[in-house]
């Protein structure tokens, strides 16, 4: 047999003695020829299928001590139209060897993970095309090509709606007329002209979707149309042959088709519209850019601009990579990263991010992040990457997904025998069988949670909420009980002078002068508090730092000592003694202050029903005042780092739906043990891969904004769901029943998707009520 080729990811090589030891393991193998590169950390093999296959291969990496790292896909995938054909579709997927797919109906993609070696991207696109669709592979540079393939296609079924619509008006004026009591005034040749372009032309989509899914092992919501409409017509025709003058219903499969086409037009640009927050996002990064080159900047594309190179961004542009400022100062609006709306000082070896906006002066940057490797875009695939996780809520949806269709069929048969057995006239039962398969919309299930999921974390995205997955928004939706660290995470992590005593200027200014030759947390904040009243610094002589006993120095021709003082009589925090000659002469008191926000989140979120825990490290008067000032009645003292994620289980232990607020870092055991994670961490040094939820603020309040972002999302979509479920409940029995006409059947299916669609869409006007908290705190304060 002919040799196969096969590349592998290889993870764990550190030097040549690894790529080496694991070429010479695969080549022992039957068959086998391998090369393998440590640059590239990849291995290129020809094996024999018939004395090896790939499984031994992978094996024989592991034995060897290395390992063979699952890859991500995502598809577009083209041809889906309802529920059932998403369902369908991830079930075929997740049937292939090590694969692990979700398929997301709303966006039309799929997210597929598997193991190199036992499959490969054509086999993937191979098993979509078997299945009735179409995949191509996403990426970055194809988004804009995609993007304008389904602008083109929405326009092409906006004309053919039109001519569909200019077809079916003279159908349905004739069904008007007769119904209010008139004379047919069409023949029905005229009729049978009319309604066949409808059917053929405009319907062609539902017999090639309905053939599709058929040949692919499943039954969609095409197939229901094409069985519905096609029974209307060709019944039609059979009568106007074989009939005359009998009762025509070509008005009924002409005008289901064309609603159901309008319904579909809404559906699309409704759902075009839930992405937008993603789109806006990436609309941010400029894709021109001024770079250094010959030593003068000149306009280039974005893609050009490599690592290292100089860039200038001009007052009003958006920065268009993620670098250091080399030159220049300005005010910078990260809004768009944090959802803060203040502008943040940017001076030389400040760091700047892609798509920020530089607002009133000239910065020169050194690129480090350019085009798709800048944080911008990082938060771009973490966010489409969560909008097609599924969350837990919606596995009702998927398996009644799975036997829709096959039901709806049976329960349409059971109404035309049952309707024929009754009245002995097969025109007349002809049509309310025609009208439960027109009606059952599956739509409207697959839509109800994704549509929302999607709208809901661009929303996040957008105001600095970054949610790694679904089933985190619900996990967060159910939390009772917040766990959060005060360090950093209440208070702003660093200390500030609180206290003085005496308070007077001219002491603070010997004190400041004293500390600037340190670069200790309590100088700084010494220095930074005479800063802020304007003192004038005068220089410091014969500066001695002594370890562990402060530090001495000349000021103004007095010598100077500033050292560690134990705490008196009402005094918290730390506390240092200003001396001349062994007498004192100030006490100064040092404190981490609570953020600005925090107390009115803290307030917010025990409005929300949440208990909240504070963890500290503090002794306990240190830690009674901080809780007593944030308004936490519950609190922990003298938690050391490695100890937090027991304190985490035992409120777990208590029953209770748990989350910890922490720094992504130093706290990860604790949030990993947390139901639902929240990492608090500032544009300039975040981690998106430490917790369920990243916040991009450093601010309380932004903990708060997410539960309730989190209770906004669950509650649409428990409407969505509803909404859908209520419909084919109420819908299906009236129509069995023959009180629904297919005409109607057809608009009311149409419009049942559009409806849950439009209800997710409200989630893109969503705002925090950060009002609760001030009402609170007026109410406590008074």
């Amino acid at each position: 047999m002919t040799p196969k080729q096969l590349s592998l990811p290889i993870a764990g090589m550190t030097c040549a003695a690894c790529s080496t030891r694991l070429e010479n393991n695969l080549n022992r193998l039957p068959g086998v020829e391998a090369r393998v590169n440590l640059a590239t950390e990849t291995a290129q093999l020809s094996y024999d299928p018939d004395q090896v296959d790939p499984a031994a291969i992978l094996a024989q990496v592991g034995k060897t001590g290395f390992a063979v790292p699952p890859a991500t896909l995502n598809l577009n995938i083209a041809g889906m139209t309802c529920a059932s054909c998403s369902t369908r579709l991830e079930q075929v997927l997740n049937k292939l060897p090590s694969v692990e797919a979700r398929v997301n109906l709303a966006s039309e993609t799929a997210r597929v993970r598997y193991q190199p070696g036992l499959i490969n991207e054509d086999t993937l696109v191979a098993a979509v095309a078997r299945t009735g669709y179409s995949a191509t592979p996403a990426s970055e540079e194809r988004r804009a090509a995609e993007k304008a393939l389904k602008a083109e296609a929405y326009r092409k079924e906006v004309r053919v709606f039109v001519i569909a619509t200019l077809f079916t008006l003279p159908l349905l004026a004739e069904m008007v007329a007769m119904l209010g009591g008139g004379e047919a005034w069409l023949p029905g040749w005229a009729q049978w002209l009319l309604a066949t372009p409808v059917q053929f032309w405009a319907g062609w989509r539902f017999y090639d979707g309905a053939w599709k899914s058929l040949r692919g092992g499943g039954a969609n919501m095409d197939v229901l149309v094409a069985l519905g409409t096609s029974a209307a017509y060709f019944f039609s025709l059979a009568t106007l042959l074989l009939v005359p003058h009998g009762h025509l219903y070509f008005e009924a499969s002409a005008a289901v088709v064309t609603l159901v086409r309008l319904g579909k037009l809404l559906e699309a640009r409704a759902k075009g519209r839930t992405s937008s927050a993603i789109e806006q996002l990436i609309g941010l990064q400029p894709r021109t850019v001024r770079v250094e080159r010959a030593g003068e900047f000149v306009e280039a594309d974005i893609a050009t601009v490599k690592p290292g190179e100089r860039i200038q961004v001009r007052a009003g542009e958006r920065i268009p990579v993620d670098g250091t400022v080399e030159d220049g100062r300005s005010s910078v609006d990260e809004g768009m990263l944090t959802g803060e709306s203040l502008p943040v000082a940017k001076a030389v070896g400040g760091r700047a991010w892609a798509g920020t906006q530089n607002l009133d002066g000239l910065l020169v940057l050194r690129a480090e992040g350019v085009g798709s490797h800048t944080q911008l875009m990082e938060i771009v695939r973490l966010t489409e990457t969560a909008q097609g996780s599924k969350a837990p809520i919606q596995k009702l949806a998927d398996r009644i997904s799975g036997i829709f269709v096959p039901a709806v069929i049976s329960l349409a048969l059971l109404t035309l025998a049952v309707w024929w057995l009754v009245t002995g006239n097969f025109s007349q039962s002809l049509i309310p069988a025609v009208a439960v398969l027109v009606i059952a919309c599956p739509c409207a299930l697959g839509l109800a949670t994704p549509t929302a999921v999607m709208v809901g974390l661009g929303r996040g995205a957008q105001l600095g909420i970054l949610v790694r997955a679904a089933e985190a928004l619900e996990r967060a939706e159910r939390l009772d009980t917040l766990a959060l660290d005060k360090t950093g995470t209440l208070t702003e992590g660093k200390p500030a002078l609180v206290a003085m005593a005496p308070d007077a200027d001219d002491l603070l200014r010997l004190a400041a002068a004293l500390e600037q030759g340190s670069d200790h947390p309590l100088a700084r904040a010494l220095f930074e508090a005479a800063r802020a009243r304007g003192l004038a610094i005068p220089p410091v002589a014969d500066f001695v730092n002594l370890p562990g006993e402060g530090v001495t120095g000349t000021v103004e021709g007095r010598r100077l000592r500033l050292a560690a003082a134990a705490t008196e009589q009402g005094e918290t925090g730390t506390v240092i003694e200003l001396s001349e000659d062994g007498r004192a002469l100030a006490r100064f008191a040092f404190a981490d202050r609570l953020r600005a926000t925090s107390v009115a989140a803290v307030a917010r979120l025990r409005a929300a029903g949440i208990r909240v825990v504070m963890l500290t490290g503090d002794n306990e008067a240190t830690a009674a005042a901080v809780a007593a000032e944030a308004g936490i009645d519950d609190w922990r003292a003298g938690i050391k780092p490695v100890d937090k994620a027991a304190a985490v289980a035992a409120l777990k232990g208590t029953g209770h739906t748990v989350g910890m607020v922490g720094d992504g870092i130093n706290d990860a055991p604790a949030l990993a043990t947390a139901d639902v994670s929240f990492a608090m961490r500032s544009g300039a040094d975040i981690a998106l891969e430490a917790a369920d939820i990243t916040l991009m603020r450093n601010d309380l309040a932004s903990l708060a904004d997410a539960i309730e972002l989190s209770r906004a999302v669950m509650a649409r979509i428990r409407q969505n769901l509803f909404l859908a479920f209520v419909y084919n409940v109420l819908a299906l029995p009236l129509a069995a029943l023959g009180m629904l006409n297919p005409v109607i059947a057809g608009a009311a299916m149409a419009l049942s998707s559009v409806s849950v669609v439009s209800n997710s869409l409200r989630l893109k006007r969503w705002h925090a009520d950060r009002g609760k908290a001030t009402c609170i705190n007026t109410a406590n304060s008074s």
